[in-house]
């Protein structure tokens, strides 16, 4: 019963957190034609926005430290703007394109890889340096299909845009990896 009770109100907050981030969307439909988001927009979006924020909570609920709540905010971050990014206008060329599959393989690596290291900071790091071994494989692809002829693409764009999330995901993994050294080694 305690367990239940401890998490209703985090899980509260980010329901209440998410109803605020997409009422900022819903007001400026009312003032403004710039805006324009369907209901399935706020779906999605409030799907993405909750399933992130409990993702968070669950993951530190038991963390006492400021690095393993750091670490783990930058992982799960940067996997939201990943597909945030990717959802609403696509980080190769202008609008949708298949070759954006990419970076949803990048974030299944990060949420399996999750999974599969039982939340460990070991493994955590390892998750998020195998995720910019990938970014760094999607660049090399993408240049070498010259996906940066795309309208709305360039070289830079792409070596810009894989770097950006590289160096997000390796600060995360350099975060899990000084939370590793400081553990002592698991029981054989």
């Amino acid at each position: 019963m305690k367990a239940q009770k401890s998490l209703s109100r985090p899980v509260l907050w980010v329901a209440v957190t998410t109803l605020i981030l997409l009422a900022i969307p819903f007001v400026a439909m009312q003032f403004t034609n710039e805006v324009n988001w369907s209901v399935s927009d706020f779906i999605i979006m409030g799907l993405l926005i909750f399933s992130t924020g409990l993702s968070y909570v669950l993951l530190t609920r038991s963390a006492s430290g400021f690095t393993y709540r750091a670490a783990f905010a930058l992982a799960v971050g940067t996997t939201f703007l990943l597909i945030w990014a990717n959802l609403a206008v696509g980080l190769i060329g202008s609008g949708p394109n298949a070759a954006n599959l990419m970076y949803a393989g990048i974030a299944g690596i990060v949420i399996i890889g999750t999974f599969l290291s039982r939340f460990t900071s070991r493994g955590m790091k390892h998750v998020m340096f195998i995720a910019v071994f990938a970014l760094a494989i999607c660049a090399g692809i993408q240049l070498l299909a010259k996906m940066y002829a795309y309208a709305g693409s360039s070289v830079t764009e792409i070596i810009l845009v894989n770097a950006f999330f590289a160096m997000l995901y390796a600060i995360s993994g350099l975060l899990f990896r000084h939370i590793a050294l400081k553990q002592p080694p698991a029981a054989a």
